[in-house]
C-alpha cells in the first residue's frame, strides 16, 4: 500500500500538463463542461421548484385525511362531489369531524394595477383551521365578515403598493367576478405553476362569490380524527364504507397525488426531465470533441511510449486523469452561475428555487459520468493505434 503511495506520488502528472499545455483549448472544455452543469442545474431546479411550488397548499392543509373526487387530477383540476359524505364519514369511528374546503378560480381586478389576472380563491369553514399556517388561522375572524378575504402576498404580480397599505391596518376594495370584495388580512404560501396567487375567505363569502355554486358541492373534505387514532387504517374504514364516488386519501398520500400529477401527467414535468438529459449528451459531446482532439494531437507520442513497452492501461489512465480533472474544474464555474440564476428565477416568478447540498452532489456526479464516457469514447482510437502505422 505505502509503495503504491509512493508510485502515485512520484507519477509525472501527463494529463494534467497536457491540459495545460494547449490553455485555449482547455478553456473551452471547461466552458463546455460548465455550460452542462448549468442547464442541468436549471432544469433540476426547475423541476424541483414545479414540484414544491405545486405541492405547498397540500402540505399547510391541517388534516388528516382528505375526499376528494376520482375525477379530479390535481390542486386546479378538482371535481366536486357531495357534502353528504362529510356527514356519512364522520360517523365512523375514529373521526372527529369533517369539514369542506371549496376550491376555484376567479378573474379579478389587481388592486394596485386595476389589470385582470387569475388568482384561486380558498373558501373554509372560520370556526375550524383548515392551515398549518399560524397567520391564517389568527385571522380567522376578519373572514366572517360579508365579502372580506385574506390575500397571500406570496403572489406573483405587482401588488407592493397593496400589502404595503394591508400592513399599516388599512383594507383595499376591489372587483372580482363582477362582485366588489375587500381585503383585510395577509399571508404567506406563495405561487405555484397551476396559481398565480391565493385568496382565502369564509365558506359563506366563497358561496356568495359564485352564486350558481351549490353549497352541497364541495371540492375537498377535511377529515380530522380523535387522537390516538391512526389515519391509514381509519382511511382503510373510510373506503369500505364510503361509495365509489369519493376518493380517499390520507394527507401524505394527498401531497403524493398532487406530485404524482405534475411527474406523470404534465407535459411541463417530462420537459424538465428531457432538459437534464440534453444537458447530459451535450456535456458527452463537448468533452468527446476535446479529448479526441487531445489524443490525435499526442497520437505519435503515445505510439512512441506503446513502443517502449507501456500498456494500454496506462494511456487510459492519462485519460481518464484528464477526465476528472475537467470534470472538478468545470463543476466550480457551473455552479456558481446558477446560484445567480436562481436568485433572478427566485426574484422574478417567487418559486421556490434554491440550491441544495444534494442536487449539487448529484450534478458533480452526472459530470464525472459525462466526462467519463467521454473520455472512454476517446480512448477508442489510442488502443487501436499501431506504432507502426505512426512512422
Amino acid at each position: 500500500m505505502i509503495g503504491f503511495i509512493q508510485q502515485l506520488y512520484q507519477r509525472i502528472p501527463l494529463g494534467w500538463l497536457q491540459l495545460s499545455h494547449e490553455k485555449s483549448r482547455l478553456l473551452v472544455a471547461l466552458s463546455g463542461i460548465a455550460f452542462a452543469d448549468v442547464l442541468m442545474f436549471m432544469q433540476l431546479g426547475f423541476q424541483t421548484a414545479l414540484y414544491d411550488s405545486n405541492t405547498r397548499l397540500n402540505r399547510v392543509l391541517q388534516t388528516d385525511i382528505v375526499l376528494l373526487s376520482p375525477k379530479a387530477r390535481n390542486m386546479q383540476n378538482l371535481s366536486t362531489f357531495s357534502r353528504r359524505r362529510l356527514y356519512q364519514a364522520s360517523s365512523i369511528s375514529g373521526v372527529k369531524s369533517a369539514e369542506a374546503l371549496y376550491v376555484s378560480f376567479i378573474t379579478w381586478k389587481n388592486p394596485q394595477t386595476r389589470r385582470e389576472a387569475s388568482i384561486q380563491v380558498l373558501g373554509v369553514n372560520p370556526e375550524q383551521p383548515a392551515f398549518g399556517l399560524p397567520e391564517i388561522n389568527q385571522q380567522s375572524d376578519k373572514i366572517k365578515f360579508a365579502d372580506n378575504f385574506l390575500f397571500d402576498k406570496g403572489s406573483r404580480g405587482e401588488y407592493q403598493q397593496v400589502i404595503a397599505q394591508i400592513e399599516q391596518g388599512k383594507t383595499v376594495t376591489t372587483e372580482a367576478e363582477n362582485h366588489t370584495i375587500t381585503i383585510n388580512g395577509l399571508f404567506q404560501l406563495g405561487t405555484s405553476f397551476g396559481a398565480e396567487g391565493n385568496l382565502i375567505t369564509s365558506d359563506q363569502n366563497f358561496l356568495r362569490l359564485f352564486p350558481g355554486r351549490q353549497a352541497a358541492s364541495i371540492n375537498l373534505g377535511l377529515v380530522y380524527l380523535e387522537p390516538g387514532y391512526d389515519p391509514q387504517q381509519v382511511a382503510t374504514a373510510l373506503r369500505a364504507y364510503l361509495p365509489n364516488d369519493v376518493r380517499v386519501l390520507t394527507h401524505e398520500e394527498f401531497i403524493q397525488f398532487e406530485e404524482n400529477y405534475w411527474q406523470t401527467q404534465s407535459p411541463i414535468g417530462f420537459i424538465f426531465g428531457l432538459g437534464v438529459s440534453m444537458g447530459f449528451i451535450v456535456g458527452i459531446i463537448i468533452v468527446y470533441q476535446v479529448l479526441s482532439t487531445d489524443v490525435n494531437a499526442h497520437l505519435k507520442e503515445y505510439a512512441t511510449l506503446k513502443a517502449m513497452g507501456y500498456h494500454n492501461l496506462y494511456f487510459l489512465a492519462i485519460i481518464f486523469e484528464e477526465t476528472l480533472i475537467l470534470a472538478f474544474l468545470g463543476f466550480i464555474p457551473g455552479t456558481i452561475v446558477p446560484l445567480g440564476l436562481y436568485y433572478l428565477t427566485r426574484t422574478a416568478t417567487n418559486l421556490p428555487i434554491y440550491m441544495t447540498l444534494t442536487r449539487a452532489l448529484v450534478v458533480l456526479m452526472l459530470t464525472i459520468i459525462m466526462c467519463v464516457i467521454s473520455g472512454a469514447i476517446a480512448t477508442r482510437k489510442l488502443q487501436a493505434a499501431d506504432p507502426a502505422d505512426m512512422f
